[in-house]
């Protein structure tokens, strides 16, 4: 010990005496060999950081060259540099690397070598590491040192994978019990045995260290795996449950997936369930195979709500694994009465062709739980293609009992009736539901406004068996459709079948058919009969009384008015005024002309002039204006009947009645001798209304004024001017009248060209506008459109005319129904509901512009039309469906969700229609949107249970659907929802929609899952 601080106490004072003589240290003063000696004791001794300076100083600081052997020289150089490796200074790999590159002398470049490849080793840069062992070799080494760097260039191929450069190394250290790194190389052999299975040697390997202090919380997991994988799996279990009950495993929960994974394919699910739970619950991701075994294990242990939550997550694949997830959940669901739950996972189930077997079963059950929860579209279409895909089925049987019950149950009347027809009225359950679907698609049709088709269905109603219960309805729907078409005989025949065995359900009562029964009977002009009917709804009038029972009391009166039984009409007539009905316009207008027809002209006239201003807008003011002015002329009181004439003429609401007007305004100038004034207005008159009527009957006037005035050159300018031929051709007269044998008498394939043969001949002629009126009308019944759409528009750009009306009101249908062109037709009906005389073309012009602004989506357009409709008498259901559409529709674009609301509600309450489909759909969508999804849940079901035949709306509930499930983190659901209308929807658009919210649902799904991303 005291030899050992004399080294040192000499060390010290020769590096003192170096540092004090510094750069002027000379042979005199300084031994190389013997500080050469003194370095290599040190370096021997591992006291690098004293050795290091005077190595360094032998070949740095080195005045006089000649006193240093070179030799010495190079081996101070080596030995600087091995100290300064040893010391770790980051200088030091340069050096070295410089020293390996440029010197000669290979055992000291080997020797080096190694000491770089120890630096980098401790310095965990294993690549360079093993670049220099290998460069260094084992020469120069000695027995200890070769172990030692067979460990480390063992180890840094280890941590670099070169697992079959390490695994030798390692195990010719393990050969050694005595080496320091004996046990480490018999981990290291052992984990790589494992890795390349080679359980034999990793188990002797790993059995060596398993008690060691360093491995014993590691290896016992390698060795339980290797005795699984080896086939032994109870040693496997009993090992890792021991290594278990020890404690503070490293590789704790690995052990317990082990275990558990170990007792599952032992089928002892209850003791592998309380291993895979610690395992699953414990670990952020786990693998589907694992959360599947867990799931099972609980499905197992009737633990149905674990089971389900475990087994939701593994769906969405297309291999055995998800499919049998899917069946067992939907068991598991079954179980816990969570059938909707199980339609969602019987869906993916049959989606998956895994195993044959659970997708037959699972297709089967799908459609029959759609069934059950309402999902009668799906129901009709999963359990119709189940027959078709498996007729031999065990659930044949069952399947087509579902499928007649759905068919006697559904309101989807459109598929339920192609199917019907497919499955054949041989089957006699079909023959008993069978009227009640055809009434049910014929209302349909009827609020679509297909009256043809609803009318072909309700004859079939007809001539049905088993129709008892449908007959009263067909018969009042067929009345309903006769009457709109104008078939007024037919209409009256069909409502007294009805009225012989009345029922009631919705638009169907007896008062309904009383109401058109009446309004048939009047238009037949059998008054008293129209009396009869009107009556029985009501006799009376109070402040409570309906629309109906109002406008029946009104009826009423003019069915006694045309009896002529005056003195009852204007008694009912003034009761309607006294309780300010909303036809007390019409009942003091009726009065005054009771008035006039007891030639009481005076109190006419004054009722007549009141009536605007005691219902100022009222839609009559015209007519009471024209009505005095007549009154007025027909006692030749021509003076009087200007002012009258004037405000017709001002009324831009009066434009039906302004041709009249103009001609009886120059009427009344001429017969007062004002024939420059009279003149005037005959001028308005034909230039303004070339066609009308009236500009024919204003020529004759014309003609007597340029006469009396000696001026028929004038005349025969004017009248050319406007169009007008002074005396007609007997050619042209002729060649008409002759078209007009074949067309009265119903020859149409000879009428048409001799009428197309006129127009060619007369273009100007005199019947023009008939001709093309009534080529119009044979091509419009041929079903030729196109042609009869351009007759029909050449006399509704010549309004007005006698066919103006009519032909304006057929362009008007033909855009609208046949060329589906609503612009086109939007025009038209605008044209037809200012030149309209008759109410009902006035109303179909409000019903068909209000369709137009639907169709076009001109929702703050449509918006006062839609209002004006909906305070119009009489309003079929149609209409007020349509009109309080616009109005939910312009409502919620403009935000006001409680008004649309309200306004989508009043149709859904009209009946059953696309209409009332999309309005169900609305209120769910707009119930969503206010963050209320248990209730939009709620609607989202009614639509796709009630919304009928209208598949687009049932699809659009099923994306809300979707959207509900998911912003509940219902992903299961959400994404069985969404995949369903992607496999299943007809609508591309909706699909596309379908499938971009699936993605999304898909997104947020992996992100929260349990389940590894594989």
């Amino acid at each position: 010990m005291n030899k050992k601080l004399t080294t040192y106490s000499l060390a010290f004072a020769f590096l003192l005496s170096v540092s004090e003589a510094g750069a002027q240290a000379t042979k005199a003063n300084m031994d190389p060999d013997a500080n050469f000696k003194l370095a290599k004791e040190l370096y021997q001794k591992q006291q690098f950081s004293l050795a290091y300076p005077l190595f360094k100083a032998l070949y740095y600081d080195k005045p006089d060259a000649s006193a240093i052997p070179v030799s010495m020289q190079v081996e101070s150089k080596y030995y600087s540099i091995v100290c300064a490796l040893r010391m770790n200074d980051a200088l030091a790999p340069q050096a070295a690397i410089d020293f390996i590159n440029l010197e000669h002398y290979a055992p000291r470049i080997e020797m080096l070598s190694y000491h770089l490849g120890e630096y980098y080793y401790r310095k965990q840069d294993y690549a360079n590491a093993i670049a220099y062992y290998e460069k260094a070799g084992y020469a120069n080494l000695s027995n200890r040192e070769i172990a030692a760097v067979k460990f480390h260039q063992a180890y840094g191929y280890f941590t670099m994978r070169r697992f079959s450069d390490a695994k030798p190394l390692f195990n010719a250290i393990r050969q050694i019990p005595a080496d320091p790194n004996y046990v480490d190389a018999n981990y290291y052999y052992g984990f790589i045995s494992f890795y390349e299975k080679d359980y034999k040697e990793a188990l002797a390997a790993f059995k060596i260290v398993e008690n060691e202090a360093a491995y014993q919380k590691i290896v016992p997991y390698y060795v339980a795996e290797i005795y699984y994988f080896s086939g032994d799996k109870d040693k496997a279990i009993s090992y890792g449950e021991a290594a278990l009950s020890k404690g503070g495993q490293y590789y704790d929960m690995q052990l317990r997936k082990l275990v558990g994974h170990g007792y599952f394919e032992k089928k002892q699910y209850a003791k592998a369930l309380p291993y895979l739970e610690q395992y699953v619950t414990h670990t952020e991701k786990v693998r589907r195979e694992d959360l599947y075994e867990l799931s099972y294990c609980y499905y197992e242990a009737r633990q149905w709500n674990k089971a389900i939550e475990g087994f939701k997550e593994l769906g969405g694949k297309s291999d055995s694994l998800a499919q049998n997830s899917m069946y067992l959940l939907a068991d598991a669901y079954l179980k816990t009465n969570q059938k909707a739950g199980a339609r969602s996972a019987f869906l993916f189930c049959a989606l998956n062709s895994s195993n044959a077997v659970q997708k037959e079963i699972s297709k089967f059950h799908y459609g029959k739980l759609s069934y059950e929860l309402g999902y009668t579209d799906v129901a009709l279409n999963e359990l119709r293609d189940f027959l078709t895909v498996y007729p031999a089925s065990s659930f044949a049987n069952e399947a087509k009992e579902l499928l007649v019950n759905v068919l006697a149950n559904t309101n989807h009347y459109k598929d339920a009736l192609d199917l019907a027809e497919k499955v054949g009225a041989s089957s006699a359950t079909v023959q008993r539901v069978y009227p009640r679907i055809l009434y049910g698609r014929a209302v349909e049709l009827v609020n679509d406004q297909q009256l043809v088709a609803a009318d072909a269905l309700l004859n079939r109603i007809i001539g049905a068996l088993y129709n008892s219960a449908q007959l009263p309805y067909a018969y009042f729907w067929k009345g309903e459709i006769a009457y709109r078409t104008n078939k007024i005989d037919s209409a009256a025949s069909y409502l007294q079948a009805y009225l012989a065995r009345p029922a009631s359900y919705g638009e169907v009562s007896t008062a309904n058919a009383l109401y058109t029964l009446g309004y048939c009977y009047l238009r037949l002009e059998n008054y008293g009969a129209a009396l009869r009917q009107f009556e029985q709804i009501t006799t009376t009038l109070s402040a409570a009384s309906t629309p109906l029972q109002q406008d029946a009391y009104i009826r009423s009166a003019d069915c006694y008015f045309m009896s002529k039984k005056y003195a009852k009409a204007q008694q009912m007539y003034e009761a309607v005024i006294s309780y300010n009905m909303p036809a007390s316009d019409y009942a003091l207008y009726q009065k005054a002309v009771i008035a006039g027809a007891s030639n009481k002209y005076t109190e006419k006239v004054s009722l007549l002039q009141s009536l605007e201003k005691r219902y100022p807008g009222s839609s009559l003011a015209a007519d009471a204006n024209m009505e005095i002015a007549n009154t007025y002329i027909a006692n030749e009181d021509y003076r009087n009947a200007l002012p009258a004439l004037n405000r017709v003429l001002s009324d831009k609401k009066a434009a039906a009645l302004q041709p009249q007007a103009y001609l009886k305004t120059g009427v009344a100038y001429f017969n007062l001798d004002n024939d420059n004034e009279a003149l005037n207005y005959f001028k308005k008159l034909v230039a303004t209304y070339p066609n009308a009527p009236e500009s024919d009957a204003a020529v004759e006037y014309v003609r007597n004024i340029f006469v009396n005035q000696q001026q028929t050159g004038a005349f025969v300018t004017f009248m050319r001017q406007n169009g007008k031929n002074v005396s007609y051709s007997e050619e042209d007269s002729l060649t008409y009248s002759a078209t007009q044998i074949p067309y009265n008498s119903g020859q149409e394939e000879k009428a048409l060209p001799a009428l197309e043969s006129y127009l060619q001949q007369f273009a100007d002629g005199r019947y023009v506008i008939d001709a093309h009126y009534q080529v119009a009308v044979i091509y419009n019944n041929r079903k030729d459109y196109a042609n009869a759409l351009k007759h029909y528009e050449v006399v509704a750009s010549r309004a007005p005319n006698t066919y103006a009306e009519l032909s304006v009101l057929q362009a008007a249908r033909i855009q609208y129904f046949e060329l589906k062109d609503y612009a086109r037709a939007q025009q038209y009906f605008t044209q037809l509901k200012s030149i309209a005389t008759q109410s009902e073309n006035k109303l179909e012009a409000m019903r068909g512009l209000l369709r137009c602004q639907f169709k076009l989506a001109q929702w703050n357009e449509a918006l006062p039309n839609a209002q004006e409709l909906l305070q119009q008498k009489s309003l079929a259901t149609d209409d007020k469906m349509m009109a309080n559409m616009v109005v939910a529709k312009s409502s919620q674009a403009n935000n006001q969700a409680a008004e649309a609301m309200a306004a989508y509600k009043a149709v859904i309450a009209l009946g059953k229609s696309e209409y009332a489909a999309e309005a169900r759909y609305r209120v769910a969508e707009l119930t969503v949107a206010q963050g209320n999804l248990k209730d939009g849940e709620k609607l989202a079901f009614e639509v796709i249970s009630k919304a009928g035949s209208y598949d687009y709306w049932i699809t659009k509930a099923y994306i809300l659907l979707g959207e509900v499930y998911f912003q509940q983190k219902d992903y299961f659901n959400a994404e069985a929802t969404l995949k369903s209308i992607v496999e299943n929807a007809g609508n591309e658009e909706l699909k596309n929609e379908a499938r971009q919210k699936l993605e999304i649902v898909l997104t947020e799904k992996n992100k929260n899952s349990k389940v590894e991303q594989q």
